[in-house]
């Protein structure tokens, strides 16, 4: 496990580095729409990870990161702040959901097309073993399951290092059209 966790670490660093070199704000940003309008959703994304657009400000809210993004996936990686833990001394569950909507929704964002958007109509999410504050990250897997001209479905995992299940999601996105 300690070999996934030091190649989990190394990747949200080089991550962060890009982002740096090509001076992104050290909170986040948006990019800029006509910088993005003209791209497909996965060419955004990659432009993300590359460092080219900035994180969103969510992304260092809650620290978690865009590591990597393919044909219908999207992986994130986290790990929660002390602030997001419960009186109980575990992650609570808006984080995990927050995690997961945004694996879920990168995953249907890589098959858009330029000018395309979209919103989530559905989402549900079920937490299955505690997050701790030892866990030193975990990572929701985003993959697209259906993707149809005015829909698409999307399921994701969250899972430790060590490949164990802390929580499962699956959303229901309507495509809209470019506007005029």
């Amino acid at each position: 496990m300690d070999a996934v966790v030091t190649a989990w670490l190394e990747q949200e660093e080089a991550f962060l580095a890009r982002q740096r070199s090509h001076g992104q704000p050290e909170d986040g940003g948006l990019a800029r729409p006509e910088e993005v309008l003209p791209l497909t959703g996965l060419e955004m994304l990659e432009g993300m990870i590359a460092g080219r657009f900035p994180a969103p400000p969510i992304a260092y809210t809650l620290r978690f990161f865009l590591l990597e993004v393919g044909d219908g996936r999207a992986v994130f990686q986290g790990q929660p702040k002390q602030a997001f833990f419960n009186p109980l001394g575990t992650v609570r569950g808006g984080w995990y959901a927050t995690l997961l909507d945004s694996a879920l929704g990168c995953a249907v964002h890589t098959t858009i097309l330029p000018g395309e958007r979209y919103t989530t109509m559905e989402f549900k999410v079920n937490l299955v073993r505690a997050l701790a504050p030892d866990l030193p990250r975990v990572r929701a897997v985003g993959r697209l399951r259906h993707r149809g001209r005015q829909m698409a479905t999307a399921e994701a995992d969250l899972v430790g290092p060590d490949d164990r299940l802390y929580a499962h999601a699956s959303t229901t996105c309507l495509i809209l059209p470019p506007r005029d």
